[in-house]
């Protein structure tokens, strides 16, 4: 049978955290580049990895996953900071999250696939960037694969963590997580049980003023997280292996705190000005995430003489959101007022995916298999009583009524595809693929209601439902020449995003399902890269164009249309790293990329609101394993359309640094060392997307944390 050995994730720490682990041979096997355990150094693309050990580092100074991984990972854009990654790409196009090979993605782009799970229990995350069709759609910029702790065999072996977080700015800005976990089995049975708890308090930014909430996704701020992630392997026979995984997650508001506008009740005409952050905020919906999720692997390393994996999922998720203000007409008190309203979205996603791996001859290795899967949908909008909200100033919201939100409906997919690797030379290895996807959209009637100006009713249209398929054939070709400290390759590879079915139709009886199918959005990409490891030195760097005949773009009602225009991504990614005797390293990251789409005949810059900025980042460490300290600085690149919107960059530095006692490991981490004061990639985004017609800008600029400090201790035993 086909064995694979790997040169070990440290290869690639351009984004290590702790340099004489990187010079060390590590034996991790990563799926993330072809769905089955692969030498990195076999790669023809640029895969990331992210070890357990450089993420609990990142989470020592405050930062979460999702920026984690932006300060980390070459080609994704620097992080969000509220509760939503809208515009978290890799190299400027969309990125596919999965839990241990199950999407986090949906037909519904939703964006919150990095508030999915605690930090703590992850052992480490794959990235592969670039367009990729492996699992699926939306992943035209890349794929991001967490992989979660497993048991292990032996006694139960203990870990826990505590930490805490605040800026001293007040008595509620205060950040406390928990979290334990324990690992025991024997030969045949090994099990891990891990649950992490975050109670988050208020945000402050860098000129110690209370953040205001981001009503437009939801933000992090008086939240409290807790995640129940467990596994158990079976070991059936001498080469299969049956794995069970369940994960339970919910995160949401639990404060007291609200925005607190004074002139909503204001005749004729109301107002969003003037607004300030206040206690007494109550309502019927708050925002939240929970999500369930059981998984099922089974591998047979002797089926037909072929490694066989097969997989079963199922993932159930309910994303709700914040009450968002709207202009109502009352003619019968002669004025407008404020109706406050929050959406609650559905999500049900089964599938089985099953796959073959087979030697053909010593030199030749074929992939192939089948992906089966189904997603149903559905959302409501509550809408609360307006003379409550005129009351309190917004601040108290009483359910009045609940609504269809988007149309309803349910995705059927099914796809196969095969994979061919040959070995021409003992350095020269050439694969190519191909992937055929086919998708059914079932969509529901729906009932769009509006406001009559006139009249002050609320009048519904029907637009009816229905039925349609498209399909997509999506190939890849590659060559990557080994030179033994040093690869190189040309990647050519397609992916594809769907337009978002909720937001595509039910926009009036005119859009109809038969009449505007969906179709699928392809991505093709070619990258020219190369990685280098040795004693001293890490790196890898790629260099890509991407492109495709169509975009996804939002309206002024952010519903969503399919525009016949071309769009392209070009850029450079890489990191570096470098390795001084008695544990000092010193290195960065680096990402330029711009993003285009042409109008009129000549290729402009590609509207603020959707284009990924360049970003840098750069670090100096020392670590002799029982202390270690690490400075880092990152740096997020101006950017300015050709309709003259911009997006300010801003630079914040973080410090980190621990020492392992006999009674655990202590941290102090110091996250915007600087206090530096800036506005967030989102909230610039934020308020071109709602400012004005939603409210003003102030509304939705969200706004940087400043300095905090976070304190940590953690034990294994």
């Amino acid at each position: 049978m086909k064995k694979r050995f790997s040169i070990g994730a440290a290869m690639l720490a351009g984004t290590a955290a702790f340099g004489l682990q990187a010079q060390e041979a590590q034996d991790t096997m990563v799926v993330v580049g072809s769905r089955t355990p692969s030498q990195i150094s076999q790669i023809p693309g640029a895969v990331w990895v992210v070890e357990g050990d450089e993420i609990k580092q990142q989470l020592e100074t405050g930062a979460d996953l999702k920026t984690t991984l932006g300060r980390l990972v070459p080609g994704m854009d620097l992080a969000p900071q509220g509760r939503t990654n809208f515009g978290q790409n890799l190299r400027g196009r969309s990125v596919q999250v999965l839990i241990n090979g199950v999407s986090l993605n949906s037909s519904r782009g939703l964006s919150r696939q990095f508030d999915a799970i605690d930090p703590f229990n992850i052992e480490r995350v794959e990235v592969l960037s670039g367009a990729s069709s492996l699992y699926g759609g939306g992943a035209t910029g890349g794929i991001v694969n967490i992989i979660t702790h497993k048991g292990e065999a032996g006694r139960p072996n203990w870990h826990t963590q505590i930490s805490t977080t605040s800026g001293f700015n007040a008595g509620d800005d205060l950040k406390t997580r928990v979290a334990q976990s324990v690992s025991a089995g024997n030969e045949r049975v090994q099990g891990y049980l891990g649950v992490a708890y975050e109670d988050n308090g208020r945000t402050y930014d860098g000129n110690g003023d209370e953040i205001f909430p981001d009503i437009a996704q939801t933000d992090l701020q008086d939240n409290r997280r807790i995640d129940v992630t467990g596994n158990l392997t079976f070991q059936l026979a001498d080469e299969q292996t049956l794995e069970l995984g369940a994960q339970v997650y919910r995160s949401g508001y639990e404060g007291n705190r609200g925005v607190y506008f004074p002139n909503i009740d204001k005749a004729p005409q109301p107002s969003l000005g003037d607004a300030e952050i206040r206690d007494g905020y109550a309502s019927d919906r708050d925002p939240a995430t929970d999500r369930k999720m059981l998984n099922a692997q089974y591998h047979n390393g002797n089926l037909l003489g072929q490694n066989f994996y097969l997989q079963a999922f199922h993932r159930e998720e309910e994303a709700s959101f914040q009450a968002f203000p709207y202009t109502r007409p009352l003619p019968s008190q002669g004025r407008y007022g404020i109706e406050f309203a929050a959406s609650k979205q559905n999500t049900d996603v089964s599938g089985i995916k099953a796959l073959f791996d087979a030697d053909l001859t010593d030199s030749v290795s074929l992939t192939y298999g089948v992906d089966v899967d189904r997603e149903t949908f559905d959302a409501d909008q509550m809408f609360f009583d307006l003379p409550s909200s005129d009351a309190s100033g917004g601040l108290v919201q009483a359910e009045s009524r609940t609504e269809e939100r988007y149309p309803g409906y349910s995705v059927d997919g099914l796809s196969g595809f095969v994979q061919g690797d040959w070995q021409a030379t003992d350095a020269l290895k050439l694969a190519a693929g191909v992937r055929q996807q086919h998708m059914d959209v079932d969509v529901d009637d729906f009932t769009k209601r509006r406001y009559n100006p006139a009249t002050g009713a609320r009048t519904g249209v029907l637009i009816p439902g229905g039925k349609n398929d498209y399909d997509a054939t999506l190939l890849n070709a590659s060559a990557l020449y080994d030179f033994g400290a040093t690869q190189t390759w040309l990647r050519y590879s397609q992916g594809f995003e769907l337009p978002d079915p909720a937001k595509y139709y039910g926009k009036a009886p005119g859009v109809s399902v038969g009449a505007n199918p969906l179709s699928a959005i392809k991505t093709d990409q070619v990258e020219l890269g190369m990685r280098y490891r040795d004693a001293n030195w890490t790196g890898q760097a790629a260099v890509y164009y991407a492109w495709s005949d169509k975009v996804v773009e939002n309206a002024d009602d952010l519903s969503v249309s399919v525009v016949d225009e071309k769009k392209r991504d070009y850029g450079f990614e890489g990191a570096l790293t470098r390795y001084f005797d008695h544990g000092f390293e010193a290195g960065g990251t680096l990402h330029l990329v711009r993003s285009e789409q042409k109008n009129n005949g000549s290729w402009d810059k590609r509207d603020a609101r959707y284009a990924s900025l360049s970003s840098a980042t750069a670090f100096v460490g020392w670590t002799n394993y029982e202390r270690s300290v690490r400075l880092q600085a990152n740096h997020a690149f101006d950017l300015e359309d050709d309709s003259d919107h911009e997006i300010d960059g801003y630079t914040t530095l973080d410090l980190g640094m621990s020492q392992q006692t006999g009674l655990g490991k202590f941290s102090l981490g110091v996250d915007n060392l600087l206090d530096e004061s800036y506005s967030t990639v989102w909230g610039q985004r934020a308020a071109m997307f709602y400012s004005p017609t939603y409210g003003p800008k102030y509304l939705f600029d969200y706004q940087g944390q400043g300095r905090t400090f976070t304190l940590g201790w953690s034990a294994r035993y």
